[in-house]
């Protein structure tokens, strides 16, 4: 379902009307003589959601109002804003991507015009559907999804946060991306890579969590995974409150399929969550696959999604709908970012950082560290170097997170109240020519 869609240019800026409609957007409110505010559908952190009709033609939209003093005091939302107008004005010509229509601003607030999807998110219908699809219907939603991600590298845009949540149906069943508030644009390569940490843990890369360069679209292919793997199996391939575990199952493939799953389908998964990008599916390589060109009829897509839906149900239920989807339709705060994700719930008694020296030659010289300070050193049987000194008693593993990437982990396990800052200071200081990126800040 590769749909080929005209390529609009990319905009050099981003244009935003200005209206002189009064300021305090509420249900009722009139926005440039055109919008009529109907009701509230949701709220978040920055923005509000209105169910607005045209006052032209009477057409539904969904609007955010934004408040112009939060860009103020949150200095990372103007770009934010700047890049989501852009990212959906380069999409606006894909039948699988939310449309933006118009964006508008006054003195206080920004408004975005956005299409409506009546259907609400696909994660509800899943739900409904006992957490998991058949085979068919998951081909059929995923075929879409693709689809829409391949316009979006096609046209430069990597979307960063691809999670149910974030996929959405019209009122005929069809699918709808949406949230591109974490989306990247050309202008933030460095070196042909993206640096920033965002996106939602379960469904991001393990590439896109450690502070090193990544391909957006490689990214991307990882969620796609992940997102056939929920469609099939009906869970998470890997879920644990517990991150670094989390990415420890991650880097172990350490994932089973259910008996039901079938062998075409899991091979597609397998090379989708490879955690090395490098040999990872890309898109292309995902759409030459023969499980994915692999299509059903029209007809039976159809009726696929008439069985979905119900038959004469999905009229009922799209305008139940409408109060339950317009926020998850636009927010811009549902994705999570990840930039201090293994400083929650560290202490002084834990430490940890990023290197690309090899794990020999990091052992190496922790081992001398340790000797040098009057500790003695062991091997661990389950792996890692204990450093043990009277009561205290040193814990290191190393974690390899990606190609050449390596997370290292320090823990006092014993004698904590022994253990003073000061020394934290002189192991960070001895340590600090290998390494990368820190997680914590122990000074």
């Amino acid at each position: 379902m590769d749909v080929k869609q005209p390529q609009p240019p990319p905009p050099s800026s981003v244009k935003i009307k200005r209206t002189t409609s009064s300021d305090n957007a509420g249900s009722g409110s009139i926005i440039l003589n055109k919008y009529q505010l109907t009701r509230l559908l949701g709220r978040g952190s920055f923005a509000k959601v209105y169910h607005a009709r045209c006052l032209d033609d009477n057409k539904e939209f969904a609007v955010k109002v934004i408040n112009k003093t939060i860009t103020t005091i949150d200095a990372s939302m103007e770009p934010r804003i700047i890049r989501e107008v852009s990212a959906m004005k380069r999409l606006n010509h894909h039948p699988n991507i939310l449309k933006l229509h118009e964006v508008m601003a006054t003195k206080t607030k920004i408004y975005f015009v956005m299409e409506l999807a009546h259907g609400g998110e696909l994660f509800t219908k899943l739900n409904r559907r006992g957490g998991r699809f058949s085979e068919s219907t998951a081909r059929f939603y995923f075929h879409q999804l693709v689809s829409a991600l391949h316009f979006c590298h096609q046209n430069g845009v990597a979307h960063r946060d691809i999670k149910p949540q974030n996929m959405l149906l019209d009122k005929d069943g069809h699918l709808k991306i949406s949230d591109f508030g974490l989306s990247a644009l050309p202008e933030q390569l460095q070196n042909g890579l993206l640096h920033t940490a965002c996106g939602t843990p379960a469904y991001s890369a393990p590439e896109v969590v450690y502070r090193k360069g990544y391909n957006g679209a490689k990214a991307d292919a990882w969620s796609c995974g992940v997102i056939l793997y929920v469609f099939l199996a009906g869970s998470l391939p890997f879920d644990d409150s517990n991150l670094p575990n989390m990415y420890k199952a991650i880097h172990r493939r350490e994932f089973q399929f259910p008996d039901w799953v079938s062998k075409p389908a899991r091979r597609i998964i397998n090379r989708l969550l490879d955690p090395n990008p490098d040999t990872r599916y890309s898109i292309e390589e995902l759409m030459n696959t023969t499980w994915f060109k692999k299509s059903s009829s029209m007809k039976q897509e159809e009726q696929s999604r008439k069985k979905f839906f119900g038959e004469g149900i999905l009229e009922k239920e799209s305008k139940h709908m409408e109060r339950m989807n317009a926020f998850d339709i636009i927010s811009m705060s549902s994705g999570l970012d990840l930039s201090g994700l293994f400083e929650a719930g560290l202490n002084k008694k834990e430490m940890r950082f990023t290197t690309n020296v090899e794990v020999m030659k990091v052992e190496e010289k922790v081992m001398k560290i340790g000797k040098d300070e009057g500790y003695r050193v062991e091997r661990r049987k389950k792996g890692g170097i204990g450093l043990v000194k009277g009561r205290v008693v040193l814990l290191m593993e190393i974690l390899e997170v990606a190609k050449e990437l390596w997370l290292v982990e320090f823990k006092v396990v014993n004698g904590g109240s022994e253990f003073e800052d000061c020394q934290w200071k002189e192991l960070k200081s001895r340590l600090k020519d290998i390494v990368v990126s820190w997680y914590n800040d122990v000074s």
